[in-house]
């Protein structure tokens, strides 16, 4: 397994994990309900009647085993952050891969301000009655006038300077994103998976007890 898989695997635990204390956290599926109408009392000739709620979970029957599987699928977590954690302390990344992670978005979103920067030109324009002013007509009332505005804006920092900077940030940025990459495929993570990633809550849950059986 290398990094990327192992990341993958992660999540997919951790998707299965919040599937089983969904299970477990709704009292539905934790306890049973039985509602007896007294009919009896309310008619002595008719006989009382009791029906139990149905469970929300097809698992319900089975709450000792869910709860086993949980701490299961905790456990091989644990043991899949350690090896995560062995694998990257191997890294060749100035600041690990996290860190290069973290400070590759930081470079991607700053490269893309600076490109925003490079696309604006000084421009003229005109807005015609952009602009309001008051004024005294013949009767000495106050009225209000539009107008034309010419707007101009001229920007006021280098551009090549700017653009040099961000072609370097982002040549950079796309390196780092190789390296990235590369790392994520070719880290190999010491972690057998005990199912495949594809495998539904079902199947991962069956063959958990097909191995506690054999075992």
């Amino acid at each position: 397994m290398n990094l990327k898989g192992a990341f993958r695997f992660q999540n997919w635990l951790q998707a299965f994990m919040r599937e089983a204390l969904a299970i477990l956290g709704d009292p539905a599926n934790i306890t049973t309900v039985q509602n007896t109408y007294l009919l009896k009392k309310a008619m002595p000739e008719a006989e009382n009647e009791t029906t139990t709620e149905v469970a929300p979970s097809e698992y319900s029957e089975q709450i000792n085993e869910i709860a086993d599987f949980l701490l299961y699928l905790l456990k091989e977590r644990e043991k899949l952050s350690a090896a995560i954690f062995q694998a990257k302390a191997h890294l060749d990344l100035p600041a690990g891969l996290d860190g290069e992670v973290s400070l590759n978005g930081i470079r991607q979103e700053v490269a893309d301000k600076l490109r925003r920067m490079v696309s604006l030109r000084n421009s003229e324009v005109l807005i015609p009655n952009g602009g309001t002013g008051y004024r005294f007509n013949n009767e000495g009332n106050q009225v209000s006038y539009c107008c034309d505005v010419k707007r101009v804006t001229t920007i006021h920092f280098d551009r090549n300077k700017i653009r040099s900077l961000c072609t370097q940030l982002s040549q950079k940025a796309d390196a780092v994103s190789a390296a990235l990459d590369a790392a994520l495929i070719n880290t190999p993570v010491d972690f057998e998976e005990p199912f495949d990633v594809n495998d539904t809550f079902a199947e991962a849950f069956e063959i958990f007890l097909e191995s506690k059986r054999a075992g």
